[in-house]
């Protein structure tokens, strides 16, 4: 079984086992629903931090319509006296109107707290970090414990309008939402490795190779968003590692670096130095001789009587 790490752009999804046999389209059909079952309880966690505030969901006819055009026009919801929640509720209006204002008791708001914890773990992303695959039957766990919180707060169950239900029943209508755009349609889905586009009709092994027990990276598209980005030859924590330890030896190369041009340049320091004082002594010592030599030689001079002739000769003539 070949393990691939499911991206979506730069975003860790899940971890998938097939085969290395299987083909891409058969791998698409596999992830697509874990993908999307992901969204579906994102969505529902989402819708459940409203109910918890503000109760169930009003109904469309005054969804746009104040309390005074409700009342004028004497629009009742039925739904509302039905759908009150377990142990009663607290009065909390919806600033948007969206929903009724009836808030479940505390009690009830830890039961819905503890099921989007414990759907929102299931599905994590940590479970990449962890090595855990994740299976489409755990999605389906997760929205099993959504439903079955909202059943233990609304015996009564939720009106049938409320986005909650509907996606219980997947029956939701995400038309001109944001949430479509993130839904991958099995007619639009694409799966990327290493930069090129995996054929539908290929193996899988034609792209990854023939080894049953590696771990690939492969990537999930739409039709037209166009080849996403490669991977980095490093990873992010691996790169900030790195850089910490160039850093600390760069410090360390500092410190080191002052005390050996201070323990290699001393010696000579000193010698050039000694060999300066040496130089002036021996200058000085030099001088002095010649000083002294200088003085005795002009003390003990005796000229020869050739020097006396020819400088008596001299002085005669110029007299």
């Amino acid at each position: 079984m070949v393990r691939l790490h499911v991206k979506r752009g730069e975003e860790n999804l899940f971890l998938h086992d097939t085969k290395i046999t299987a083909k891409v389209e058969d791998v698409l059909k596999e992830i697509l629903p874990i993908f999307n079952g992901r969204l579906k309880v994102g969505r529902i966690c989402s819708e459940m931090e409203e109910l918890m505030k503000h109760g169930v969901m009003n109904c469309p006819e005054v969804l746009e319509l104040t309390d005074e055009q409700i009342a004028e026009l004497k629009i009742e919801d039925p739904w509302i006296e039905k759908c009150i929640p377990s142990g009663g509720f607290l009065p909390n209006p919806d600033p948007i109107r969206r929903r009724c204002g009836r808030q479940p008791m505390p009690d009830m708001q830890k039961v819905l707290e503890k099921a989007m914890a414990d759907a929102k773990e299931l599905i994590s992303k940590k479970l990449v970090d962890s090595g855990k695959i994740l299976m489409l039957k755990n999605v389906q766990q997760a929205l099993d414990i959504l439903r079955g919180a909202t059943m233990i707060v609304y015996p009564m169950e939720l009106p049938p309008h409320d986005p909650i239900r509907m996606e219980l029943n997947n029956t939701e209508d995400l038309s001109g939402t944001q949430a479509s755009l993130e839904v991958i349609e099995p007619t639009k889905a694409q799966l990327w490795f290493a930069g090129r586009q995996m054929i539908p009709e290929d193996q899988l092994k034609i792209y990854v190779g023939n080894n049953e027990k590696c771990k690939v990276i492969v990537k999930l598209g739409k039709c037209g968003e166009g080849q996403p980005g490669r991977e980095p030859v490093i990873s992010e924590e691996t790169r900030r590692e790195l850089m910490l330890k160039a850093y600390r030896r760069q410090e360390e190369l500092k410190v080191s670096g002052k005390s050996n041009v201070f323990s290699i340049y001393f010696p000579f320091y000193l010698y050039k130095k000694h060999i300066l004082s040496v130089f002036f002594s021996l200058w000085f010592c030099c001088k002095e001789i010649h000083n002294t030599v200088k003085s005795f030689n002009s003390e003990i001079f005796v000229r020869s009587p050739s020097d006396e002739y020819f400088a008596g000769r001299h002085v005669g003539l110029f007299h």
